[in-house]
């Protein structure tokens, strides 16, 4: 505790700190906290699970005084981590008694307006806090302290215009903290423009490179799903991750794992925030099942300790979003293992990476596994070795190829999910008639 008390952390977080048993600040804490504390502006390079939480909220904390408006705002790019960050808040808190937020869409928005009322801290997704703006139900005059969560993601996802409305909301006497995994040039603009004096920070990587293993198999594309159920079945595993990039490939996988008797879990942008909230907390507490299906969108950002083990059932469209997967195994002392599928059409996704210096990935040599039907397709049954396909005679199919190798397909590998970004269309359309406005009240 002396060391948290060292970097000038306030007696009523130090409490909270040592209800939580934290021993010692991470790097991150060490190199920003003091900084922060003396109301610079920050700019902090630091990945999920770095700590960067506790770091600014022990500028916060100590800043903010109960019952005198808004003074903190956190800008988080997806609901999942405005909930996680709130709730962290909370918690160093506890002593202080704070009254702490969180705004986003995907639920009714009138608890929200009788919340802001008397909220001292806010954290919010982009869309809900514009929507706020507009009906004027959220006052930014009182803001002292602006922290820009994943800035990176924000930007990534197109919330660039939102999070510019939203700053040019709050005074312009006021510290910016910008917490990033990596520093873009779109981040660098954003800090060039709203930021002054900003210093700069960063940490290594959380994760231990030791004691990661990254491994990629070639596998036939009618034996790729069958493969992931080898290895799900086989490795010794704790909490486990499966990404995709569709809605529609993390549903298909986590329907048939179940219909396997392999309890999965799905997260996407197309459940209700009810329904995504609570299969978040099933899958953290580990009291349900430990694996969980899920898109770079829904899971994005999240802490979540215990995870042994990445599956990249489908290879992301990038470098960066490789490295915000694998980061989140291999943390804090324990091993981790990641595990890249690749069917024919992961290759021009895989090929930046596999080129890169930066992963030391391994090539695995294929197993003897069992060839698995698959039976649900978009929510619908298929047979196999019958004549028997929604009611009406096909030919007999055998094996995995003849379904999941063409509907896989059809999931658009080359797009994102579809709560991540408006397809633009050019001249500032995006596609549908529901227009941008609409896209981001969703968040």
């Amino acid at each position: 505790m002396e060391k948290f008390r060292k970097i000038g952390i306030i007696e009523p977080i130090l409490k909270s700190i040592q209800e939580q048993k934290f021993e010692i600040p991470t790097e991150i804490q060490e190199k920003s906290i003091p900084l922060i504390l003396e109301g610079k502006d920050v700019i902090a390079m630091a990945a999920t699970g770095s700590g960067k939480t506790l770091a600014f909220a022990a500028g916060i904390i100590k800043n903010t005084e109960k019952g005198k408006g808004i003074q903190a705002l956190i800008l988080t790019p997806t609901r999942e981590l405005a909930e996680q960050v709130s709730n962290h808040l909370q918690r160093f808190s506890k002593h202080k008694h704070l009254e702490m937020i969180a705004v986003y869409g995907g639920v009714s928005i009138n608890p929200q307006i009788n919340e802001l009322r008397t909220a001292d801290v806010v954290v919010g997704t982009p869309g809900r806090i514009l929507d706020h703006i507009d009906r004027r139900t959220i006052n930014l005059d009182n803001v002292r302290i602006l922290v820009l969560d994943e800035a990176d993601r924000m930007l990534d996802m197109g919330f660039k215009e939102d999070v510019e409305k939203i700053i040019d909301k709050c005074p312009r006497k006021r510290q910016t903290l910008l917490f990033s995994a990596t520093i873009s040039s779109d981040v660098v603009r954003l800090a060039r423009r709203y930021m002054i004096d900003p210093v700069e920070v960063s940490a290594e990587a959380y994760v231990d490179p030791t004691k990661l293993t990254q491994i990629y198999y070639d596998v036939p594309d009618n034996l790729k799903f069958s493969l992931l159920v080898h290895f799900l079945k086989n490795e010794k595993s704790e909490l486990v991750m499966v990404f995709c990039n569709t809605q529609r490939n993390t549903d298909f996988i986590a329907n048939n794992l179940r219909a396997l008797g392999i309890d999965a879990l799905a997260i996407h942008g197309g459940y209700s925030q009810d329904k995504r909230t609570r299969t978040m907390q099933k899958f953290s507490s580990q009291q349900h099942a430990a694996i969980l299906i899920c898109t770079d969108v829904a899971a994005r950002g999240l802490d979540i300790p215990g995870v042994s083990h990445i599956y990249n059932y489908d290879l992301p469209n990038d470098s960066k979003e490789y490295v915000h997967r694998i980061g989140r195994t291999a943390r804090a002392g324990e091993e981790g293992k990641v595990i890249n599928i690749l069917a024919r059409r992961d290759y021009d996704n895989f090929q930046p990476i596999i080129n890169s210096r930066n992963f030391n990935i391994a090539k695995g040599e294929m197993p003897e596994i069992e060839r698995v039907a698959i039976k649900f397709v978009d929510n619908r049954t298929r047979e196999f070795g019958n004549r028997r396909f929604g009611g009406r005679p096909r030919p007999s199919y055998s094996g995995q190829r003849s379904y999941s190798q063409g509907r896989e397909r059809s999931g658009g590998y080359r797009s994102r999910d579809s709560e991540e970004r408006p397809r633009y269309q050019g001249r500032g359309r995006f596609q549908g008639n529901s227009g941008r406005r609409n896209f981001r009240r969703r968040y």
